[in-house]
């Protein structure tokens, strides 16, 4: 039979192997890239990502094998390739409706873990199915590719070899190259169009379902040209910047007094500027203090490193108020400071590293008289910049009386929380720790020292701007000081991101107390109302 001479082209099927290796990896990335800007790209999510996969290709080897075996007929498997290429296809104008759907109807629901189960459902819904087919590729090639028992263990090596290399290549290239030059939504479509171009060629070739390669290329088109267009946060109309680098999805928005960075679509933001210079009235107003407690008054000049630098919100601050520092940063994603010299003016002057917080510190001798460290959003905090270990750096790198300002994003009162783990690891290290809630929001500032009397100064600072000197007085006013505990995070044993979970289901739980009460009072048509405005 004609479709029967594919078989003897083993080069064609090692290259089925290769490709969809390449596909199912490239599909993984892109999943934590679509995944993030609602759900964090923490451990967790990557943990959700890679089980859900798992699930899928065990089922898809187990049932492709039995496909098999009844049948020595490829037709089958190109099929359910072409559909996957499909599925793919569709995940950029589809998938960010998914979730969004997904996550309202768990809003009334879920009670605990709400981003673990939100993220779980989404991703089964929408990446189980294409890799479950793509699952059935390897047992299948090597049924097909099996020529005698003789030469089975080359057979399935070499298709084992390909599948790895593919494996590898679709590793590096949407990471390293498509992603960062043509975002998530492009990357899926490569990925898709390279299969479904696989399958299409196979037909051609046999002779047979030249009708279906027809119909799955013209969706295939409307997938391209409708699936690029859309953003992440589809429902807003102030976004001046939309973009991804190797690590983060990226959003500017802007009005009338102020434009801000976030990195995640949901909540948070991550950078702020002010149109007209003044406070924020964000945790930056009151890390302000951490000059006065080193000592600006009474020196010609302060260092100060910032480590988390985003777009300088806190240097550019310190520019204004206290024109005597002289400040650096590092930022791990360069994209950010790109951002940060585009949209949030940036001096020039103000260097910026784009390199890992503590790698930064352990390749530098200098002393700073500040170390800010601005490096912890929502549940991805980094856990070798929460350790006691690396505190004891950053201890290495001050003055004698320099300070240590951490942004604590995740306040809490429940006991054995992420900011009393913290708190009391930093405590172990440093003589002095301080801590001031920001009011209306989730920030706990914290500042650190070695000596008793630095906390003098700030009761006897005084300045002419109004402004700054009010603050300083409310810092004074509301700073506690922290007695440490046995909570200590170390290198070795630091689950900062459990930790960090159990506090954003607080959060969530109480901000989706009002919708729950909508749902009571108003049904799920009330809910609808109410979101639509």
């Amino acid at each position: 039979m004609e479709e029967r001479r594919i078989l003897q082209q083993k080069w064609f099927l090692y290259l089925t192997e290769f490709f969809s290796g390449m596909g199912v990896m490239a599909v993984e990335l892109g999943a934590s890239r679509l995944l993030a800007p609602y759900f964090s790209s923490s451990q967790i999510v990557w943990t959700i990502i890679i089980g859900t996969i798992m699930i899928a290709m065990a089922a898809g080897n187990m049932w492709g094998g039995r496909q098999a075996d009844r049948s020595t007929n490829p037709d089958g498997l190109y099929k359910r390739i072409l559909l996957s290429s499909l599925w793919i296809a569709a995940i950029p104008l589809v998938g960010r409706y998914l979730i969004i759907g997904i996550t309202g109807l768990l809003v009334v629901a879920v009670n605990e873990n709400f981003l673990i189960v939100a993220a779980f459902l989404a991703c089964m819904i929408i990446f189980v199915f294409p890799l479950f087919l793509l699952g059935t590729v390897t047992p299948s090639l090597a049924r097909y590719a099996m020529s005698n028992v003789e030469e089975s263990g080359k057979t399935v090596g070499v298709l084992n070899a390909c599948n790895t290399v593919g494996s590898i290549i679709g590793t590096f290239l949407p990471t390293f190259v498509t992603i960062p030059a043509v975002g998530t939504a492009a990357t899926f479509l490569i990925f898709s169009g390279i299969l479904l171009l696989l399958s299409v060629v196979y037909f051609l070739v046999s002779g047979s379902n030249r009708t279906r390669c027809a119909v799955a290329a013209v969706i295939f088109l409307l997938c391209a040209v409708f699936g690029c267009s859309g953003s992440f946060a589809f429902w807003r109309d102030d976004i001046t910047y939309e973009g991804e680098s190797v690590y983060n999805y990226l959003q500017v928005t802007e009005n009338s007094r102020s434009i801000a960075l976030s990195t995640n679509v949901l909540v948070g933001v991550q950078s702020l500027y002010m149109k007209e210079p003044g406070m924020t009235g964000m945790y930056y107003d009151y890390a302000l203090a951490a000059p006065v407690l080193a000592g600006y008054e009474e020196k010609e000049e302060l260092d100060m490193l910032i480590l988390g630098m985003g777009c300088g919100t806190y240097a550019t601050m310190c520019r204004q108020y206290y024109p005597k520092i002289v400040s650096e940063g590092v930022e791990i994603d360069e994209k950010i400071t790109e951002l940060a010299r585009t949209y949030f003016n940036l001096p020039e002057d103000v260097n910026v590293t784009t390199y890992d917080g503590r790698a930064y510190l352990q390749a530098i001798d200098g002393e700073y008289d500040i170390i800010m460290v601005d490096a912890y959003q929502d549940i991805t905090i980094p856990f070798q910049m929460s350790s006691a270990e690396f505190f004891s750096q950053i201890l290495d790198h001050l003055v004698p009386d320099g300070v240590l300002v951490v942004n604590l994003n995740m306040r809490s009162d429940e006991p054995g929380n992420i900011n009393e783990y913290l708190c009391d690891t930093i405590a172990s290290v440093f003589p002095q720790v301080l801590t001031v809630d920001v009011p209306g929001s989730e920030n706990r500032e914290l500042f650190a020292f070695r000596n008793t009397d630095q906390l003098d100064r700030l009761t006897a600072f005084e300045s002419d701007d109004f402004a700054l000197n009010a603050q300083m007085c409310t810092v004074e006013k509301e700073l506690h000081v922290y007695e440490g505990g046995s909570l200590i995070l170390t290198d070795d044993k630091a689950p900062v991101e459990l930790l960090g979970m159990s506090v954003m289901d607080e959060m969530i739980g109480s901000e989706l107390q009002y919708f729950k009460d909508v749902v009571d009072r108003q049904g799920f048509s009330g809910l609808i109302r109410t979101l639509l405005g």
